[in-house]
């Protein structure tokens, strides 16, 4: 497998789908709940198609604090293996950058995926504006602080790519910002792609999805 632009692109699996698994939703279909598991501490919020080209899926949170919306793929389909890259990339905007946590990523499933057990990921927490990443196995963590600083309402791409061997580094637009050992490399679980966020007070925020992908080498 080659890296271009300092990402992965995958001339290979272009030619044979088969030597990867990949999933890839750009929401240019109708989103189908059942598709996720999705769990809200409001019934309130929603999730929608968003009318937008290539499609756009709209998560609006209610107007309370602390109220979370979590959304998994139905089925835990990826496990980290040596020897074999994987990938995630998502593209993402929020009306509110500081007032808002958010995960985006691999994850075990869990109901409130800001204290999870087990992932690798991008991390926000409530009141600033600048974003993490994180390699999390048994709850034990390595970590990079404030690989970039976000804006309100304006796309960002992130990416990670586990190198199958001893490194999985983070992009933000493309350009690597961190890398981190494989000390805490979660590669005894099944994971999920990931999308969570939570108030940080009192007014309805709305997150705004692209696309997410997520693959790995067969």
């Amino acid at each position: 497998m080659s890296l271009v632009g300092d990402f992965p692109k995958t001339p290979m699996e272009i030619a044979d789908p088969t030597k990867a698994s990949v999933f890839f939703e750009d929401f240019m279909n109708p989103y189908n709940s059942s598709d996720w598991t999705v769990t809200e501490t409001d019934g309130g919020a929603t999730q929608a198609s968003n009318n937008a080209n290539h499609g756009e899926l709209l998560i609006t949170n209610t107007a309370a604090d602390d109220d979370a919306v979590t959304m998994q793929v139905a089925a835990e389909n990826h496990l980290f293996v040596s020897g074999k890259e994987s990938w995630f990339k998502i593209r993402v905007k929020s009306s509110d950058v500081t007032q808002n946590d958010f995960i985006f990523g691999l994850v075990i499933t869990d109901t409130s995926p800001f204290s999870n057990t087990d992932g690798v990921y991008f991390s926000k927490t409530d009141g600033v504006a600048t974003l993490d990443c994180y390699v999390n196995k048994d709850s034990s963590s390595d970590t990079s602080a404030a690989i970039a600083t976000l804006a309100d309402d304006t796309y960002v791409e992130l990416a990670f790519l586990y190198d199958g061997q001893s490194s999985v580094i983070f992009y933000v637009n493309g350009v690597r910002k961190a890398t981190l050992a494989t000390t805490n490399l979660p590669d005894d679980e099944e994971l999920t792609p990931t999308i969570y966020m939570r108030a940080g007070e009192a007014a309805a925020k709305t997150m705004t999805i692209d696309y997410v992908l997520a693959g790995q080498e067969r």
